[in-house]
């Protein structure tokens, strides 16, 4: 259910759903604005679910007058300058090199508004005008710096939102990694990996809640971690994440009930015992 159906639109509710869904079946940028609304505290966003309607409209405008329907490199070429000339052209989109670290740019309401942000949440944007045309496109499992992988009769091209969805040879991502990572990093095959739409969402909002932290301000990076339980709530690290967060701030009972769900649904044995002398050390100071 959106705003655009008129229709009340309930953030939480979509996020709720998206974690009841299969990967495949998540709408990556109606799951955004949900993230972002309940950052915002805003649940009607219909301004932006009308954005993300001109974004298809365009793309279906822009689609028809290019190549896109070729086979082979000149149909991919076609796609990519398409994502490239509407988002970065028409609709402005542009990586925030001067204030990367702006929470801003991990809340994808904020990214509409300004038209620039991180990686990640541009990359969300390129995927929404892709898949409004029926093209696959993916997330690309890249350190530091969040790439897509576009498809197209069995050939591919790895776009860079933040540069405008230029494409990235080799050079190019070999050249972003040791940027990230140290001049020693060398590309691996792990670094081409797809990433799936839930993954995608975390990582765009583990962008704010390692901010948050690194500001000291627990509460709302506990409010982010609640927001990615919603969309992954059998992602154990999360729960113990949460409940070593909720102890900080000296909320017990969230902190223990947190950290038994971890305990429930881990694999981790190493972790799996440290947190059950945590939940033991937690019910002293309760009781």
């Amino acid at each position: 259910m959106t705003a655009a159906s008129g229709e009340s639109w309930d953030p939480r509710q979509v996020l709720t759903t998206v974690g009841a869904q299969e990967d495949s079946e998540i709408d990556i940028a109606e799951a955004g604005l949900a993230l972002a609304a309940l950052d915002r505290q805003r649940g009607t966003p219909e301004t932006y679910h009308e954005h993300l309607a001109a974004i298809d409209a365009e793309m279906r405008n822009a689609a028809a007058g290019a190549d896109c329907s070729a086979e082979g490199d000149a149909g991919l070429y076609a796609r990519a300058t398409t994502l490239s000339k509407v988002l970065a052209g028409t609709f402005s989109y542009q990586g925030d090199r001067v204030t990367y670290d702006d929470l801003q740019n991990a809340n994808l309401m904020h990214v509409i508004d300004r038209r620039k942000g991180l990686p990640v949440a541009l990359a969300i944007l390129y995927i929404h005008a892709a898949r409004s045309q029926g093209w696959a496109i993916e997330g690309v499992n890249f350190p530091g710096h969040f790439v897509v992988r576009l498809h197209n009769a069995g050939r591919a091209v790895i776009l860079d939102p933040f540069a405008g969805g230029e494409p990235c040879t080799t050079a190019d991502l070999r050249r972003k990694l040791k940027a990230a990572a140290g001049e020693k990093a060398e590309l691996q095959p792990e670094h081409y990996a797809a990433v799936g739409n839930r993954d995608i969402l975390l990582r765009l909002e583990n962008n704010l809640k390692i901010r948050l932290i690194q500001e000291g301000d627990l509460e709302k990076a506990a409010a982010v971690l609640e927001r990615m339980l919603l969309i992954a709530p059998k992602h154990a690290p999360l729960y113990r994440e949460a409940g070593l967060i909720q102890a900080r701030l000296g909320n017990l009972s969230a902190a223990r009930a947190a950290l038994e769900r971890f305990l429930e649904i881990s694999d981790n044995d190493g972790q799996r015992h440290h947190v059950a002398r945590l939940i033991q050390d937690l019910g002293q100071q309760i009781n």
